[in-house]
């Protein structure tokens, strides 16, 4: 992106404070954990309810253990991408919204790589039922790819065209 200035790629916008900016990036992070808070929550809730039925008692080993992890990792995310609300709550009016877009911007962004890995698992749980075991795991596998270019491949690609349009 030839001519894009440092100060159009960190989303300054001309005229506006460092406070009104901090306020903006703010805001737009709420609207990102939004959409990722919703789908954790309820791929957490429905992990919860699992292991209470007959056929996951009767299920192997191996089942357990994805479960076990799939759980751990939707907890983890759950507890990353809603933590910028408590840290909020918290540092609320000390003046200190610089460090807190700061640290929640890296809480959602762990969130989000956590949450890749329960859907992952998630998905592999309900796969290894309606299908092979090789099948369900070749499957996580490309969705795991699939996620990891979309999620993380083109969006750095696009910054580093953008960092390459300013040399």
């Amino acid at each position: 992106m030839e001519g894009v200035s440092v100060a159009a790629r960190t989303y300054t916008r001309e005229g506006e404070s460092k406070t009104e900016s901090l306020d903006r990036h703010w805001q737009e992070l709420l609207q990102e954990l939004r959409v990722a808070q919703a789908g954790t929550q309820i791929l957490f809730a429905f992990l919860l309810t699992i292991a209470f039925t007959q056929p996951f008692r009767e299920a192997d080993t191996l089942t357990h253990r994805v479960y076990a992890v799939t759980l751990i990792l939707a907890s983890l995310a759950t507890a990353l991408l809603i933590g910028p609300v408590p840290f909020h709550r918290i540092v609320f009016r000390q003046r200190l919204r610089d460090r807190m877009v700061t640290i929640a911007g890296r809480m959602a962004s762990g969130g989000l790589f956590l949450l890749m890995l329960a859907m992952a698992g998630g998905l592999y749980l309900a796969l290894d039922v309606a299908l092979s075991r090789m099948a369900a795991g070749v499957i996580v596998v490309v969705a795991l790819v699939w996620y990891v270019i979309f999620w993380y491949g083109l969006p750095l690609l696009v910054r580093r065209e953008a960092d390459h349009g300013e040399d």
